[in-house]
């Protein structure tokens, strides 16, 4: 298996190659040249395989040789060996054919273990086998940090820094990265959104000469394809549980950088019946205006009660956007250039197409509360706030009643309490490891919104 650049001016490259790089030179994201194909008859034949069997069947094309079968089967069972339920990713029925795809067993209540946990192993692996260490440098709306260095914190050929917003992530979020130990392990606040973190990061990759010679950086956000690899396995797991391949499921998916529901496009090309991927955002909402006005636009970041979701940059609606264009990187670095100078779309015909393949809502602070409240009171089922935005969405865009419809519950209620006791619920207990959280003690820096000061911090901290 290789993988080619979405900006098409970089070369080929193998699995381990873009585990270890992230962003390709041009700029581009890492994309396989061809996605595995798997056959109804193939799909029916795993009915039954626990969550890391049917992990290790998915996941297997993508490496393709770059590691042996036996020690990819150990690296995923150790990945998943933490997580809460035995099922990994359980489903919970909320009324007749809805569905919530617990996706927060994991050790860090959040999606991100996932693909984080097994990131961590396969970056272990690789590097101790080549004797070689690395910077991680990555950017978190909130989730993504613990979930990193949860995930990567034991790796001893890793330095990790990871960016947050200042003060615009949740406590329990915040206190999930800064109080983790370890003298590899830095957690850096950069006064911003997450749009300027992630701006930052990308531009340190495309010079990292602040770097001392023989260091590269690595991502750990989802520009890293090993991430949406990961994140593929849980809709045929989902879709499995209920029915699938023999009947088909619809999925409705919080989103701000469009790596999750990305997952579940790639799922429905290489086999799986999905009859509809729905976008679910909050007041953040390019990719809803871009489905639903063909306007690919920035506007202003605002504040909302799901902040893991307050993005206005996309990163991986890029891979979409390059099948979109027929593959056509240069069409598809064209259209980037000029969407971050005023309103933008695509050619209408493209634009039917996307909308023939994902629907979109966009929800409110207030309809959010809402949503959790009626949830609560219709099962006694407390969902956090991003989750809340996918039952919503799901609700609202639901094309066919009597196809399964699957919504994404991306965290665990106690990592958003504000949001939760605006609807009028206490914040849940945490969870038995992590009962001391707010007794740890918290490490971080907070740094001006600028590359310099974080490539700074950096140097003097490897």
């Amino acid at each position: 298996m290789k993988y080619i650049s979405t900006r098409g001016q970089s070369p080929a490259q193998t699995f381990e190659q873009v585990l270890l790089t992230g962003l390709a030179p041009d700029g581009g994201l890492y994309v396989p040249e061809h996605l595995p194909q798997f056959n109804r008859e193939e799909i029916a034949s795993w009915a039954g395989l626990d969550y890391p069997s049917l992990a290790q069947q998915i996941i297997t094309p993508f490496v393709d040789g770059a590691i042996a079968p036996a020690t990819l089967r150990a690296l995923i069972d150790k990945s998943y060996q933490s997580f809460a339920h035995k099922a990994v990713a359980p489903l919970h029925m909320l009324g007749p054919n809805e569905w919530v795809l617990e996706l927060y067993c994991g050790p860090t209540l959040a999606f991100k273990d996932f693909a984080l946990q097994l990131l961590g192993n396969l970056l272990d692996h690789v590097l101790t086998r080549n004797n070689q260490k690395v910077v991680i440098l990555g950017a978190t709306s909130g989730d993504t940090g613990s979930a990193a260095l949860e995930g990567c914190r034991h790796c001893e050929n890793v330095d990790i820094f990871i960016l947050h917003p200042h003060q615009r992530v949740s406590e329990v979020q915040r206190r999930q990265m800064t109080t983790v130990p370890g003298k590899n392990v830095h957690n850096i606040a950069v006064r911003g959104n997450f749009d300027d973190c992630q701006r930052i990061v990308k531009s340190a990759f495309g010079d990292q000469s602040f770097l001392p010679e023989g260091r590269q950086l690595v991502a750990v956000n989802s520009i890293n394809w090993a991430r949406i690899m990961a994140q593929i396995v849980y809709y045929f797991y989902a879709a499995m549980q209920l029915g699938g391949p023999h009947r088909p499921v619809s999925f409705s998916v919080p989103t701000g950088n469009f790596g999750d529901i990305y997952a579940g496009y790639l799922a429905r090309k290489m086999g799986l019946p999905i009859k509809q991927l729905i976008i679910a955002t909050n007041s953040n909402d390019i990719l809803h205006r871009f489905m639903s006005h063909n306007d690919y636009s920035q506007s202003t970041l605002e504040h909302t009660l799901s902040p893991s979701m307050d993005i206005m940059v996309s990163s991986n609606f890029e891979r979409y956007l390059f099948d979109l264009f027929g593959r056509d990187g240069h069409a598809l670095a064209r259209f980037m250039t000029a969407s971050a100078t005023g309103r933008h779309g695509v050619d209408p015909a493209l634009w039917e197409e996307a909308r023939a393949t994902f629907s979109s809502a966009r929800v409110s602070d207030e309809e959010t509360c809402d949503v959790i409240r009626q949830v609560h009171e219709a099962s006694q089922f407390l969902v956090d706030p991003h989750t809340a935005i996918g039952i919503k969405a799901a609700r609202d865009c639901n094309a066919d009643v009597t196809v399964p419809m699957i919504t994404l519950a991306t965290a665990h209620p106690v990592k958003f309490g504000d949001a939760v006791e605006r609807a009028g619920f206490e914040t849940p207990q945490l969870p038995p490891h992590l009962r001391d959280l707010f007794a740890r003690e918290e490490r971080y820096a907070v740094l001006d919104n600028s590359l310099a000061a974080v490539t700074g911090y950096v140097q003097t901290h490897l």
